[in-house]
């Protein structure tokens, strides 16, 4: 049983809000408290845990984000003498400037349908991660992630595949996150089972 404590604090937890600007957010998805969705899009069914910080990602459908992961936010010139903003020209933090050279500090995010991220993984601005990805807690993704790829560790790289390729390849073909919500209703029985589901639908 649990005991008014544990539920004093989980709503005091969920009071806090959370900062959503600029973005759209399906009404069947959900971004919890305390976290900081800028520039985003979630598509269906997909949700970021407390105390993420997301900003300029689009975020696939049925995608699962635990606490505290970061992904996305602005790039700075590593090419240039400075990577400082005071040489930029657009508006952040520092209000000085030295000079305004024009850059676009902005990257795009892509998290594909059916993504997996693990509790406090850091994703780099401008990658891309692949459907059916599953990213482990704690890893610093810094690159592409191939779809159906668990990804782990600092750098993360890769330490297996979900499916087998032709299973991974035929599960792509069926795009499955595209069908409407009736449709997979009358599939789910068999999500348990891929190749069966798989077979069935004449994708295997």
């Amino acid at each position: 049983m649990l005991g008014p404590q544990y539920l004093v604090s989980r709503l005091l937890k969920k009071s806090r809000g959370s900062a959503v600007a600029d973005s759209r957010i399906d009404p069947s998805s959900k971004v919890e408290s305390g976290s900081t969705v800028v520039r985003c899009v979630f598509a269906r069914h997909s949700f970021c845990g407390y105390d993420c910080t997301l900003v300029d990602c689009d975020v696939g459908p049925f995608v699962s984000i635990a606490n505290r992961v970061s992904a996305g936010g602005a790039r700075h010139p590593m090419e240039y003498v400075s990577t400082s903003p005071v040489f930029l020209s657009h508006r952040d933090s520092v209000r000085t400037k030295l000079a305004r050279h024009p850059y676009d500090p902005r990257v795009k995010t892509v998290i594909g349908a059916d993504v997996w991220i693990g509790e406090a993984a850091l994703l780099k601005g401008g990658i891309t991660i692949g459907p059916g990805a599953v990213i482990g807690m704690g890893a610093v993704v810094t690159k592409d992630v191939e779809p159906y790829a668990v990804v782990a560790g600092n750098p993360a790289r890769t330490v297996r595949q979900r499916f087998a390729p032709q299973v991974a390849e035929a599960l792509l073909k069926m795009a499955w996150w595209k069908l409407p919500d009736e449709e997979l209703r009358r599939l789910a029985p068999l999500f348990t089972e891929p190749e069966r589901l798989l077979k069935q639908e004449g994708y295997l």
